[in-house]
């Protein structure tokens, strides 16, 4: 996969990481940890067998609530807090997908975070695609496809990229530094 992401548009937006305080090197100490304890705690990570679909569902409501927000919007409401309803559980199912071994959740929220951080404002049409995500999440964490969902899953995903293209498009005043012939390169499978 190229550098080059967001559908080759600068990002309006960016997701800012916040460094918490760290409690447990706190306790623990600095120096780092053996590699018996790295090796355990690899371990009990492939081994995960907690269920993902009940935290998933919260972040899927958290990000349908968010649509339902900003279909509601009035005039006065903020484009950057509405698209921020909508990011953050994004962020949150892209960040537990893979933890999970829902790896295909993961790139899927990726794309929908990238598109995020490109629109405009939610306007209806970026709704309905925004919408098109959280289905394709949701029917992902239902059906259990765990991994990356071989053809399907790159199917899937090349789907919504071509919403996305789409969009950009029909609303080429919106993105005026998108070169589309070069999209069509990004997110492509490596032979």
């Amino acid at each position: 996969m190229t550098e080059d992401r967001h559908f080759n548009q600068k990002p309006r937006r960016k997701a800012e990481f916040t460094r918490p305080p760290n409690t447990l090197k706190a306790k623990v100490g600095s120096g780092g940890l053996s590699e018996e304890i790295l090796n355990k705690a690899q371990t009990l990570l492939e081994n995960n067998a907690v269920d993902f679909m009940p935290l998933a569902e919260i972040y899927l409501t958290s990000v349908m609530r968010g649509v339902e927000v900003a279909r509601e919007k009035s005039e006065s409401e903020n484009a950057e807090m509405l698209i921020a309803q909508i990011t953050y559980p994004t962020m949150q199912l892209k960040a537990n997908g893979g933890m999970f071994h829902y790896h295909l959740v993961t790139r899927t929220a990726d794309k929908l975070i990238q598109f995020l951080e490109v629109i405009e404002s939610p306007d209806d049409e970026a709704l309905e695609i925004i919408i098109a995500f959280h289905t394709t999440i949701r029917a992902i964490v239902m059906g259990r496809i765990t991994g990356d969902g071989g053809k399907y899953g790159q199917d899937l995903l090349d789907a919504l990229n071509e919403a996305c293209l789409r969009y950009f498009d029909k609303h080429p005043h919106k993105h005026k530094d998108i070169d589309f012939d070069y999209i069509h390169k990004i997110d492509a499978p490596e032979a």
